[in-house]
């Protein structure tokens, strides 16, 4: 049996909850920019990398470049710029090491529930931890005066993986790249891939290259996904840093990258048949000849409806020229004792079955919240400027781009968060919270067609038509957004109540 032992309450200004690329950047800037605050870190997992950690299947690398992807205070010096998950894990060490993080990180830190007192001003956070001698389950207490959730939006424990018909008549091996087994032998096998988002696109090339390879890998999907191939190293990149130095070549690339990839997805909008057939032109450039485009590549949604995927350097298509791979486009009748039955009749044989299904979304590892006493339905909130939700005090949330790299976002919300802080401190505030407007017309936060966004609306917080209610996916946008006036009509300040009533001041006061 598990025991439980109460420890003492902490006390912290900021507490960071999650330890992946979000968390670390987020505590570099706020260590900082706010050094007389005191902050801590806490990660739920055995180490730090939040999804760079916890995914492990072969060829798991960034959909992005890593100049854009990475931090714009830590230049990015490997020379592959669409790197594989051990450089991006190496990366968050580094950056962990230089800016001094292992003193405010708390690893094995779950945070449980979180509730809000007005009269206190503070979140207090229950978290459970590890003893470090029994192993025992014990339990913290944690004051915070700021959450800044950096969690990410998906299910840790578990992905979308749905039940198919016959399942449990496969006489081979069920796995998700979520879970990916350190046991798992796919050498001289077959390989169905179910699926045909970033994860697939990935796992066909990786699983038919190099030492352990298996014999083949089918990617069966039952809709098309644009795919487009890019440059694994940046030659530009390379150049400029030759030419003005680490720091100087990294910033002019990471400019000139977010510009290029604004454009791409402005243009892919705006002219979607223009962008349809300049995709379709380039896949049949590298496909075999007479390959099938229309039916494998050809989705039924416009360019960026969903994520577009990437393929470094063709690799995929490469796989595909060279026999090593190939794609079904079709749906799963049920499976059966040698591989899966599709419903047009044909049997696809394997020994191994990989559901790259997709994700379950999850904000917040799904703590319950409360604010004096009152659960918060964190769908029944509403965004401010991409970061902070209606009616949760002194709570922001790091959720990054959809459309282009996920890290240029929390670079932004961490410097309008830094100046939100310096703002209250120098009025003389320590409570904000986000006034939504009566009436606001409400759409799904994530602007995205995919499975995964649909399927998980209902657990995500909301947005509206316009700004800074409205969840903008463009990094311009947002920088004009996030670096504009700190306050404005939507935010509510305060101050503790009872420190409130000691000084007969009033509660709170909209800007």
């Amino acid at each position: 049996m598990t025991a439980e032992v109460l420890d003492a309450v902490e006390e912290f200004d900021v507490v960071i909850i999650g330890a992946g690329i979000s968390g670390i950047g987020a505590a570099a800037n706020f260590g900082r920019e706010l050094p007389d605050k005191s902050l801590a870190v806490l990660e739920a997992r055995d180490d730090i990398g939040g999804t760079w950690d916890l995914f492990r299947y072969p060829g798991i690398r960034s959909d992005s470049d890593l100049h854009t992807f990475g931090y714009d205070f830590k230049p990015w010096r490997h020379e592959v710029a669409i790197a594989d998950a051990p450089l991006i894990r190496e990366y968050l060490r580094e950056a962990v090491e230089e800016n001094g993080l292992d003193h405010v990180l708390k690893l094995r830190h779950r945070v449980v529930s979180a509730e809000w007192s007005s009269v206190d001003s503070r979140w207090t956070l229950t978290v459970e931890t590890p003893d470090p001698v029994t192993g025992e389950t014990r339990t913290k207490t944690i004051h915070a005066g700021w959450v800044f959730a950096a969690t990410g939006y998906y299910r840790y424990d578990q992905g979308f993986s749905p039940e198919f018909p016959g399942q449990d008549d496969f006489e081979g091996r069920i796995v998700h790249p979520q879970h990916w087994p350190e046991d798992l032998d796919y050498s001289g096998k077959k390989v169905v891939v179910i699926g045909s988002g970033a994860t697939a696109i990935t796992l066909a090339p990786a699983m038919t290259t190099g030492p352990g390879a298996a014999r083949h890998v089918t990617m069966l999907q039952r809709t098309p996904t644009y795919v487009m191939a890019l440059p694994r190293i940046d030659r530009i990149a390379l150049a400029l840093t030759k030419l003005l130095g680490e720091k100087r070549g990294y910033a002019v690339t990471r400019f000139k990258n977010i510009w290029f990839d604004r454009a791409v997805v402005k243009g892919l909008r705006t002219f979607p048949k223009a962008g349809r057939a300049l995709i379709r032109r380039e896949n049949i450039k590298r496909l075999p000849k007479g390959f099938d485009v229309d039916k494998h590549f050809n989705p039924p949604y416009d360019p960026w409806d969903q994520r577009l995927c990437l393929a470094p350097d063709g690799d995929f298509f490469d796989a595909i020229k060279e026999g090593r791979t190939s794609v079904v486009t079709d749906t799963v009748a049920r499976f059966s004792k040698r591989g899966i039955v599709l419903s047009s009749g044909e049997e696809l044989e394997a020994d191994v079955i990989v559901t790259a299904t997709g994700l379950n979304l999850r904000l917040f590892d799904g703590m319950p919240i409360t604010v004096d006493g009152r659960r918060i339905d964190i769908a029944d909130t509403l965004c401010y400027r991409g970061m902070l939700l209606s009616g949760l005090p002194n709570w922001a949330m790091a959720i990054g781009y959809t459309t282009s790299s996920w890290t240029l976002k929390v670079s932004l919300m961490c410097r309008y968060f830094i100046d939100l802080v310096r703002h209250m401190d120098a009025a003389g505030y320590d409570t904000v919270v986000p006034i939504a407007p009566t009436g606001t017309p409400l759409r799904p936060v994530m602007d995205l067609q995919a499975g995964y966004a649909k399927r998980g609306e209902k657990f995500l917080p909301k947005q509206g038509p316009s700004a800074p209610w409205r969840m903008a996916m463009s990094y311009p946008e947002d920088a004009k957004a996030l670096r504009g006036p700190v306050v404005d009509e939507n935010l509510e300040f305060g101050v503790a109540r009872s420190a409130a009533r000691r000084s007969g001041g009033k509660r709170a006061t909209r800007v």
